[in-house]
């Protein structure tokens, strides 16, 4: 099992090690947009990654928020 601390760094370990081993069929359509404007900085959300990790790489992402007085 692998951690992250934030989504961004989730979503560069998955463009970086998960995207290329995608079959053909998966690089259309929303992971290749994805991946496009990641590469070229053309703008992604944190949404949007959330949903690529989630469809495309099998991620369970759960948010932890603690108030400590």
């Amino acid at each position: 099992m692998k951690e992250f601390e934030t989504v961004p760094e989730a979503f560069d370990w998955w463009i970086k090690n998960l995207y290329p081993s995608l079959s053909p069929d998966l690089k259309k359509g929303k992971a290749v947009r994805a991946w496009k404007d990641y590469t070229y900085k053309q703008g992604i959300s944190e949404k949007r990654m959330r949903e690529i990790l989630i469809e495309f790489g099998h991620f369970k992402i759960q948010t932890s928020i603690a108030y400590e007085p």
